[in-house]
């Protein structure tokens, strides 16, 4: 995999829980090609009162994700991730990050 994967999180590490919401998560895994995770803050769009998926959305792609493993989008966030040419695949919650990561890697996300 050479793709940059953003998977929302309640926490910064690979064991901690999918954020099953996507604007308002916690944060971001940001898992590179080299299986190098690296924790980018969504504290700053939990503060918002609109627009918050939007926002996280532009972060997420600022940041070189090119896939986004979630529970849930939103329209205007999906609209806004396909635009930035993130691809998005919801439905991961209940999962760790690892596992989500795996599952998508396997094939489920393809």
């Amino acid at each position: 995999m050479s793709e940059m994967i953003a998977i929302s999180s309640e926490g910064p590490n690979m064991d901690d829980a999918v954020d099953s919401r996507f604007g308002r998560a916690a944060g971001f895994v940001l898992v590179g090609p080299d299986d190098q995770a690296t924790w980018l803050d969504n504290g700053a769009s939990q503060a918002m009162a609109h627009g918050a998926g939007i926002e996280t959305a532009r972060r997420i792609a600022e940041a070189g994700a090119k896939v986004l493993l979630t529970g849930v989008v939103g329209p205007k966030a999906a609209s806004t991730l396909k635009t930035v040419g993130v691809r998005v695949v919801e439905g991961m919650e209940g999962l760790t990050v690892r596992q989500a990561v795996d599952k998508y890697r396997a094939g489920a996300g393809a």
